[in-house]
């Protein structure tokens, strides 16, 4: 803790002139004549956008921010007015509807912070972008995440509420999300609560923190580990069963000045899945300014990747099938045939299915009833 209050302390003084002048929701600091004032209701960003619609769309595409960003903000690179998946996107997928979302993801604040757990967050996303896909008729359309640190945790979680949703028209989400491309994901835990809380506490001015966010970050939370077994857990079972289910990951390469890496290569990554590194530290790397980007390449060509496969098969399978697949058995629609069985001789006799009860004609036993699944007869 002490390398982060070591970078941050030589800027105490000229950030708290500047946050002064610009931020009245600051509480005073020691000596100081102003009085803490109310803070105000925070106006923040959440819920569905669309960046760009497509009234033919064969996939939609949704990316979700991390911690401390919101659903322009952290995509939108050096220099630019919008975000990079509204105007770099549509013309490298054009039959695709691009959606951002948003959720105060802020565990610290020098006003009032959000109290939402990562289930909270996770209800929300489940909710909100349900009720988008359903006001816009496109409940069965194929559904790819993009998701950055935190989101990729509340993507997961989202996921897993909707798989044994009690609200049947709650559980699209899990049947037609078809790959999830996570971005610096913190699967295994992380210092991103170290990062997000010490600039603030160094300078004395937090107010209020949503400490249950700040938990789960920690390495090692039961909570966070029961998440990623659960999610690995899904994906395992949703692909024996046949489904396509695409998973992949991308880490930082370069470490925050005076911070150092915020998700290790470890953490970020999950075994047996396809992995890319990104030239960048972990805030930059979804900050994208030029289609030329490496980082934006190795991005697209997953998400054109999954497109070729998935986007023409709009027709996804219904809720209720991964069910059935479930069973472990295969479901034919082909109507029973009855099927005459006669026996003469000694041994034993079975009646005809379908048909009247059949007469022993020689020794042993007579069975009663009808005969499911496959009939082998065999001489000894």
């Amino acid at each position: 803790m002490e390398r982060f209050k070591g970078f941050f302390s030589s800027k105490k003084k000229k950030w708290l002139k500047s946050a002064s002048s610009s931020d009245s929701t600051l509480p005073a600091q020691p000596g100081s004549s102003r009085r803490s004032q109310t803070p105000p209701s925070v106006n923040f960003p959440d819920g569905v956008e669309v960046l760009h619609n497509c009234p033919d769309a064969s996939v939609d595409i949704c990316f979700i921010h991390g911690l401390t960003g919101d659903r322009d903000k952290t995509w939108t690179g050096d220099g630019q007015s919008r975000p990079w998946p509204e105007t770099l996107l549509p013309s490298q997928l054009p039959r695709a509807r691009i959606l951002t979302y948003g959720y105060d993801a802020y565990v610290v604040r020098a006003s009032v912070a959000s109290s939402n757990r990562l289930i909270d967050h996770a209800t929300n996303l489940l909710n909100d972008l349900t009720t988008d896909r359903a006001r816009n008729g496109v409940v069965s359309r194929p559904l790819i995440f993009v998701a950055h640190s935190l989101g990729g945790l509340v993507c997961k979680e989202a996921i897993l509420l909707s798989r044994n949703n009690p609200e049947p028209h709650l559980r699209g989400l899990f049947e037609y999300t078809k790959a999830i491309a996570f971005m610096g994901t913190p699967h295994g835990g992380s210092s991103l609560a170290g990062w997000v809380k010490m600039p603030v506490s160094a300078f004395g001015l937090i107010q209020t923190g949503n400490k249950a966010l700040l938990q789960l970050l920690q390495t090692k939370d039961q909570f966070l580990e029961s998440v990623d077994v659960s999610f690995s857990s899904m994906i395992r079972e949703v692909r024996e069963a046949g489904r396509r289910f695409e998973v992949t990951c991308f880490f930082e390469e370069l470490g925050k000045a005076g911070v150092g890496t915020i998700v290790s290569k470890e953490s970020a990554t999950l075994e047996s899945y396809n992995s890319f590194s990104i030239h960048a530290n972990h805030s930059d790397m979804v900050k994208f300014s030029s289609a030329e980007d490496t980082g934006f390449q190795r991005l697209l060509g997953e998400l054109v990747r999954w497109e070729s496969q998935i986007g023409g098969d709009s027709a996804a399978r219904p809720p209720g099938e991964e069910e059935a697949a479930k069973a472990d058995r295969p479901v034919s629609t082909r109507a029973a045939v009855p099927v005459a069985i006669s026996h003469y001789g000694s041994g034993n006799q079975f009646n005809a299915l379908g048909g009247s009860q059949n007469n022993n004609t020689g020794s042993g036993n007579q069975f009663l009833g009808n005969i499911s699944g496959p009939v082998t007869f065999a001489y000894k």
